[in-house]
């Protein structure tokens, strides 16, 4: 279970002089649920509120929690937990080879280099992603890399998936193409997305307005919430 504890993140005037900027108001609320969506304006507070579920980004009051560890004191432990994908690929595929960069994600667990191989390539295999296991990450079209990225991230066990704007960077195919492969997965997937359509697939969507979740419920309601806002924004806030 995630859960925020009165969570919040505030950053100081750079000037020093001003009022400290707040990303993210204190929020107080659980993630249950397989598929969760998140989904607000650019600079609305969305990433930053993902980020704190594996300790990317600390609370600067209160506290967020991972099957009960906490995301400052515990963020070893909560990153075994939890996986982050990011809206670019290339951000965290960082070996030449694909299937050199699931081994290194498999690198902490499986201590043979041998057995790290096969491993790597059976994790591929799951994906369907053999046949790029020799390639170079940068000859991959955008939706082959983000898959690449998400096997890394699978391939570890984590039971929680966190993915910051997964789709941003692609086109039609490899959207719908990796929405269906995250919507495939065991693992609890909690998502932040402009894409809405994407967002109304999920069975929860919160929606976040200025740094505070002003909508948490059924997915079509949200989204109808989170129109409102863009057209007019006074009279989404009531």
């Amino acid at each position: 279970m995630i859960s925020f504890h009165a969570a919040g993140v505030s950053v100081p005037d750079p000037g020093g002089d001003g009022p400290d900027s707040v990303l993210l108001e204190p929020t107080t609320v659980d993630l249950a649920g397989h598929r969760i969506a998140v989904i607000g304006a650019n600079g609305s507070g969305k990433s930053t509120f993902l980020r704190l579920v594996n300790g990317l980004a600390r609370p600067t009051t209160g506290r967020v929690t991972v099957d009960g560890k906490d995301t400052v004191r515990d963020v070893s432990a909560v990153r075994r937990r939890v996986g982050f994908l990011f809206s670019d690929p290339l951000s965290q595929l960082v070996m030449p080879l694909v299937r050199e960069d699931v081994e290194l994600s498999l690198k902490a667990t499986v201590k043979n280099r041998a057995r790290r191989r096969e491993a790597a390539l059976l994790h591929l295999e799951a994906m369907g992603l053999s046949h790029l296991a020799e390639r170079s990450v940068h000859e991959l079209s955008g939706g082959e890399r983000q898959l690449v990225a998400l096997t890394s991230v699978l391939a570890t066990g984590q039971g929680i998936v966190v993915a910051d704007e997964p789709t941003t960077l692609l086109d039609l195919r490899n959207n719908i193409l990796l929405q269906d492969t995250l919507f495939g997965l065991d693992q609890q997937v909690v998502y932040a997305t402009h894409d809405l359509d994407f967002a109304a697939r999920a069975d929860r969507v919160l929606v976040i307005d200025a740094g505070r979740i002003v909508h948490d419920g059924d997915p079509r309601q949200a989204v109808d919430r989170y129109r409102r806002l863009a057209l007019d924004p006074g009279r989404g806030r009531r």
